[in-house]
Order: structure tokens, then C-alpha cells, then sequence
């Protein structure tokens, strides 16, 4: 009998300690219904070595927070894109159908029209690891990083002259169209163009994002 509880006692044990050893996930890694998030990574200027650069950036953050087996693509509109016989494609046919959630799990959207209709928001358009985007919130830190590049319409249809040479470009000559994550303008002002998170307004030239409030984030969904 005492044998019989003593090796009961070390199964016990070993299957203790081997969970202590498993690759449980961190609390940095995002819950896996994540399907959207801005992109912690930034871009001096708007050459972001096209679609194709952009969205290997998605996959690649996507794969730092264990969810590399999406596939992860950028909300970016283009004039030529040769994925497309390099006609124009818009950032919204990118993107799949939704549901979207963020890493904390919350819905972002339900479809695309859903999507389209709603304001940026500095509590859902989070990073990948869950953190909020630098804005006009209160209490955010600064520089500002609101602004998102998406050379798109409000409707995330393409903005013909403002994606930076279709993400290709550094030259102060070239502008981006870009959205507010968090929904808001100077001092939170929520009117008009300010508060939406696809086209807010054209950033000062593709040469440096920084100014008016940028610094060369995008958006990324799953498909």
C-alpha cells in the first residue's frame, strides 16, 4: 500500500513539473481571436517598399505575437498593383469580410460596412501587443502617432495622388492620405474628417511622417 501512494506521489510530481516547463503563452502574446491591429513598427518616410513590404510587416509583427499563421495584409489603397494587373486596388478589398477583433478580444467590426461607418477610437485601434496608439487622448504620451497611412477615401476606397508613389516613395514632392486612430483632432476634437480612422486628412509630404502628427504606422487585418 505505502508503494502504491509513493508512486502515485511521483506521477503526481513529474506531471507537475513537466507543466512548469511548457511554452505557455506571455501576456505579451495576443489572444488568438486578434484579426486587426495598428502596427507598433513605423516608417520615417512613406516608402514602405509597396504592398508587398507592408504587408510582410502585418505577417511578420502577426508572427512576433505568436498569430504568424494568419494571413495578415495592409489596409493600404494603391494606383498599380501588380497583384491586381496593376490596376488600382482599394485598401477595403484587402481586408476579407470581418468580423475583426483587437488583441483584447474586443470587436473592431462586424463587416465592412460596419467598419466604414464607425469613428477611430484610441481604446480599440491598438497595437499588437494591445497598447494604445499615441493621439489627442488624454493622458497619452507624446510625440503624437496618430496618424495612419492609407492613401483611402472614407469608405476605403482609393484616394487617386495620395499613397506616396503606392508606397514606394520618400520625396517631399509626394502625400499620403492618412486616418486618426483615435477618432480625434487637436484638444479631442471629434468633428468632421478628425475622427475618422481611414482619411482624416494628407500628411505634409512622404519624405517624413513625423509632422502633423504621424510616424509611418499602418493597419493590419487578417483575412
Amino acid at each position: 500500500m505505502k508503494f502504491t501512494l509513493l508512486a502515485t506521489s511521483l506521477a503526481l510530481l513529474a506531471v507537475g513539473c513537466g507543466s512548469s516547463n511548457s511554452s505557455a503563452p506571455t501576456a505579451a502574446q495576443s489572444g488568438p481571436t486578434m484579426s486587426f491591429f495598428v502596427s507598433s513598427a513605423k516608417s520615417t518616410t512613406g516608402n514602405l517598399a509597396g504592398l508587398a513590404g507592408a504587408d510582410a510587416t502585418c505577417q511578420r509583427l502577426a508572427q512576433n505575437v505568436g498569430l504568424g499563421a494568419k494571413t495578415w495584409r495592409a489596409y493600404l489603397s494603391v494606383e498599380h498593383d501588380a497583384a491586381n494587373n496593376n490596376n488600382p486596388t482599394d485598401a477595403r478589398s484587402r481586408i476579407g469580410s470581418g468580423p475583426w477583433f483587437n488583441a483584447k478580444g474586443v470587436m473592431v467590426a462586424a463587416n465592412l460596412t460596419d467598419l466604414h461607418a464607425r469613428k477611430g477610437d484610441a481604446t480599440v485601434f491598438l497595437d499588437e501587443t494591445g497598447a494604445q496608439i499615441p493621439g489627442n487622448w488624454t493622458g497619452s504620451p507624446t510625440p503624437i502617432e496618430h496618424d495612419i497611412l492609407t492613401g483611402s477615401n472614407a469608405d476605403g476606397t482609393l484616394m487617386v495622388g495620395f499613397t506616396c508613389s503606392d508606397w514606394t516613395s520618400a520625396a517631399t514632392t509626394a502625400v499620403a492620405q492618412v486616418g486618426h486612430s483615435d477618432g480625434l483632432g487637436p484638444n479631442g476634437d471629434t468633428s468632421g474628417t478628425l475622427a475618422l480612422w481611414t482619411s482624416a486628412h494628407a500628411n505634409q509630404n512622404c519624405s517624413n511622417t513625423a509632422p502633423r502628427g504621424g510616424a509611418g504606422r499602418i493597419y493590419c487585418f487578417a483575412r
